[in-house]
C-alpha cells in the first residue's frame, strides 16, 4: 500500500486551482469541460481521503467515485473536440495541435480507472497512484497553470 508521502503529490494535484476556476467563464463549452474536470477532482478527493486514512473506507462510495471517473473520462474526448477558448481556460493549444498524444493520455486514464478495484481499501490503494499519475501525465502536457 502506498504511504502518505507517496500520495501527497497526487492529493496536491487534486486541489490545485479548483476553488475559483469556474468564476466568470463565458464560453459554455469551456465551462462544460471545467465542470467535467471538477467532477473528476471530486471523485479523486473521495478516493484519496480513503487511501490516506482521512476518511473511513466505504466500498459503495469508492465504487460510486470510480463510476464517476469512468463517465467523466469517457466524456473528455467530446468535450475537447473543438478548440474552444476562454480567458479562464487552462487548456493548452497542444490538445488540438497534437490530438494523438492527447487521446493517448485520455486512454491511459481510461485504462487506469478500468483497472481500479474498489472492493477493499488495499485494492483501492494499490491502483490509486496509477490513476493519479495518469491524470498528472495529461495535466503535465496539456494543462497550463494560471
Amino acid at each position: 500500500m502506498p504511504n502518505r508521502f507517496t500520495l501527497l503529490p497526487i492529493a496536491a494535484l487534486l486541489v490545485a486551482g479548483a476553488a475559483f476556476a469556474h468564476q466568470d467563464v463565458s464560453n459554455p463549452a469551456v465551462l462544460a469541460r471545467m465542470q467535467g474536470m471538477s467532477a473528476i477532482n471530486d471523485a479523486m478527493k473521495t478516493l484519496s481521503a480513503m487511501v490516506k486514512g482521512d476518511a473511513t473506507f466505504d466500498a459503495d462510495a469508492a465504487a460510486g467515485a470510480r463510476a464517476k471517473l469512468v463517465a467523466e473520462i469517457d466524456a473528455m474526448p467530446g468535450l475537447f473536440a473543438a478548440p474552444e477558448t476562454d480567458p479562464k481556460s487552462e487548456a493548452r493549444p497542444e490538445i488540438w495541435t497534437d490530438p494523438a498524444t492527447f487521446a493517448a493520455r485520455i486512454d491511459a486514464s481510461r485504462v487506469a480507472v478500468a483497472a481500479l478495484d474498489t472492493a477493499t481499501l488495499e485494492s483501492l490503494a494499490a491502483g490509486f497512484t496509477t490513476v493519479g499519475l495518469s491524470c498528472k501525465g495529461c495535466h503535465d502536457s496539456f494543462r497550463q497553470r494560471k
